[in-house]
């Protein structure tokens, strides 16, 4: 067996998360720092954590203001822990919160420390707004002036256009897409119909009003701000419904906002340890975190589909791990787009993908559906960037360790960047 992705058990003891709210609505007046503190101080209430110090805490945000250059840093010293808590602060798109897990689970495997937290955070409500890089320029060429009129002068160049703000968008530099059209591309080229699409988007809304009228996850999420449970779950939708929306990313399009993730505001954590640490403090461990791998594609000049990293990793974990892909009890593929599920599923069945992409002798096959997302997925639960990986992370080692006759499970994670991380989790 190889071990490119091998972790050695690394225990998950739990997770907590806040609400995820659709940006603007409850989330409106807080920022990064905010939620991820309060994550975090729930993080440390509900495990005990006060006082300890952990060797390492791993987080981080995709939309970020540059005062938060140590964000998880201020975060820890907020959060109850041990001030002589470390920091770090990771980015990798959508999946850093499952590479921070994955950071902090080598990090335990190595022996370096024995217990650590990962976790993101994102805020659209919050988003940094900045001025043109000119107008930038031009307040630097003042500061840089030794004389009265050296620092005078440039403002004589002072135009309206300076004060236009900039506002952060999710476009790819490299091609000027947006990540809805680029996966518009990917849902032409592997024909995924519309219908399809909605009708994921449907199951995944029942799914997680179902998980939440059963109670799945009220250990799992905390309140905050006044919300209690993710506002973006349509409990009350339709086929019907979502097949009268109109296309978001183009004209001829599938996608909608309804088959798509909404914009999302909130944060998660898990804590991660050695078993030995964990029973030490009487801490359950839920599931061990195994595998883990990253992987990217090259999208430029529409080659290969933004989102289709995974169908890339996960092969390359199977190997590691010496199971198949039918080998899994419950799969978690993070709901970018309706059709960006759909699109990796096709291509893990197509023979002709599997041979000449992934150079695999076989597809790898296609996998149950009644086991994917079974507690609803992005699409209805909300997608706050950085946040999504530790969400799902903490929502599998719940399953896992709630169903007696569950071995493992799937996490499949598409990322901006045309980027990926997976990871398998056993009991």
């Amino acid at each position: 067996m190889q071990v490119g992705s091998v972790i050695k058990r690394v225990a998950i003891v739990g997770g907590v998360r806040i609400p995820f709210a659709r940006s603007y609505s409850a989330y409106a007046t807080a920022g990064n720092q905010d939620m991820l503190t309060a994550t975090f101080r729930a993080v440390v209430e509900r495990f005990r954590l006060q006082g300890e110090r952990l060797g390492d805490v791993a987080a981080g945000a995709v939309i970020k203001h540059s005062r938060d250059y140590n964000l998880v840093r201020e975060c820890v010293l907020s959060s109850g822990l041990d001030p002589h808590t470390p920091g770090l602060d990771m980015q990798r798109a959508c999946g850093t919160s499952l590479e921070a897990a994955i950071d902090i689970a080598n990090k335990i495997a190595l022996g370096q420390i024995e217990a650590g937290i990962a976790g993101g955070t994102d805020s659209i409500s919050d988003a940094p707004i900045v001025y043109p890089r000119s107008y930038q320029q031009l307040l630097l060429a003042s500061y840089r002036g030794r004389s009265a009129w050296q620092r005078l002068s440039p403002w004589f160049g002072l135009r309206p256009k300076h004060f236009k703000p900039v506002l952060p968008a999710v476009v790819e530099p490299r091609t000027g897409l947006s990540m809805g059209q680029s996966t518009e591309l990917m849902a032409k080229q592997w024909q995924v119909m519309r219908a399809e699409q909605d009708q994921l988007a449907y199951d995944s809304h029942l799914k997680a009003a179902s998980a939440w009228r059963e109670g799945f996850y009220d250990d799992l999420v905390v309140p905050y701000l006044g919300l209690k449970t993710d506002n973006n779950v349509r409990a009350d939708t339709s086929l019907e419904r979502l097949a009268r929306l109109r296309p978001s990313f183009a004209a001829d399009g599938t996608l909608t906002a309804g088959n798509s993730t909404p914009l999302t505001d909130g944060a998660s954590a898990v804590l991660l340890a050695t078993p030995e640490w964990a029973a030490k403090r009487s801490l359950p461990v839920l599931a061990y975190l195994r595998y883990g791998k990253v992987w990217a594609v090259d999208f430029v000049g529409a080659k290969e589909g933004l989102l289709m990293a995974p169908t890339y990793a996960v092969p390359a974990m199977l190997r590691d791990a010496g199971i198949t892909l039918q080998e899994f009890d419950y799969y978690e593929i993070h709901e970018a787009f309706a059709a960006q599920v759909l699109c990796t599923l096709k291509a893990w069945e197509s023979p002709q993908y599997c041979r000449e992409a992934l150079g695999l002798p076989a597809p790898l096959g296609s996998i149950d559906r009644a086991r994917l997302n079974v507690k609803g997925g992005s699409v209805a639960l909300g997608h706050p960037f950085a946040a999504t990986g530790t969400r799902i992370l903490a929502t599998l080692a719940k399953l896992l360790a709630g169903d007696a006759s569950a071995k493992r499970g799937l996490i499949s994670v598409c990322t901006a960047g045309g980027m990926g991380v997976t990871a398998i989790v056993e009991r």
